[in-house]
């Protein structure tokens, strides 16, 4: 990786140590590595600057790669920022061989992430009919397209509630999601709006903690009504936004499905969302 204060070679020969450069793609922004923060030995985020011309819906995501190859790898991160940030927020796993994140959890301040121009997802708020309460529910890192959700204003003009549900192995992973509500009271452009109508509920799937089990368990339990004290999921009150692994994502859409919930696109909005593109 390009570190900003690497050594310049001498007549082109490479300094030891230093990861080759490559020309940056055409059509591709080459952005710099604001900060990176490591969660668990698993779980990282990182912020980078934001390319002028970049516009996207809260919800959606880039492809992103690193400049360490001559084809680099891309793959697709939903953006955690909301869409009026000055920068590009990002919530990765990490992946011991995997071809991208192998590489992207050694980033550092100063570094290039390439971002290609297209953001695109199902996982917006245009996607879904007007209604009283939002549900976003999640697992692992598939809770970065509700972080930015969460911060846009519009959801607050579209929906009296809003529930996140965030599921992990254990409770470790469950930080970011935790500061993430936390810090929304305190934020200078949705603050006042969020105030006591933002819900975060979690439950661990390997660490015993005081709330266990996959958050289909728990709804179909009835257990997750009990503990928020709400009314059960109904279409005509309603409307999901799921992201998480392959696993969850069939068992929540089956469920929505199961209670007359209807996918829903940009080109026919409907009742809930699902985000295809996501693996994580």
């Amino acid at each position: 990786m390009q570190h900003s204060s690497a050594i310049e070679a001498v007549a082109g020969e490479a300094v030891a140590g230093e990861t080759p450069r490559f020309p940056i793609p055409a059509n591709v922004h080459a952005e710099t590595v604001v900060s990176v923060r490591h969660y668990t030995d698993r779980l990282f985020s990182f912020r980078i600057t934001r390319p002028q011309s970049l516009r996207f819906r809260s919800g959606e995501f880039v492809m992103i790669g690193l400049p360490n190859a001559e084809k680099p790898v891309y793959r697709a991160y939903s953006v955690a920022s909301p869409n009026w940030d000055d920068e590009l927020e990002f919530f990765s796993i990490k992946v011991p061989d995997g071809p991208l994140t192998s590489h992207l959890q050694k980033i550092a301040p100063g570094d290039t992430v390439l971002v290609r121009p297209k953001p695109t997802g199902t996982l917006v708020l245009d996607a879904l009919t007007p209604a009283r309460r939002l549900f976003m529910i999640s697992t692992g890192t598939g809770i970065a397209p509700f972080a930015s959700v969460l911060r846009d204003p519009d959801t607050y003009e579209k929906f009296e509630r809003v529930v996140l549900t965030h599921t992990c192995r254990d409770s470790a992973e469950l930080l970011y999601g935790q500061e993430l509500v936390a810090a929304l009271k305190d934020d200078p452009l949705i603050g006042e709006m969020t105030e006591g109508r933002v819900t975060l509920y979690n439950s661990t799937t390997r660490e015993q903690t005081e709330r266990m089990g996959r958050i289909t368990a728990l709804i179909g339990s009835g257990r997750f009504y009990a503990d928020l004290g709400i009314e059960k999921l109904d279409p005509e009150t309603d409307r999901i936004m799921i992201c998480g692994s392959m696993h969850m994502l069939k068992d929540v859409k089956e469920l929505a499905e199961s209670l007359g919930f209807e996918e829903g696109s940009l080109a026919n909005p409907a009742s809930y969302v699902v985000e295809r593109a996501f693996v994580g």
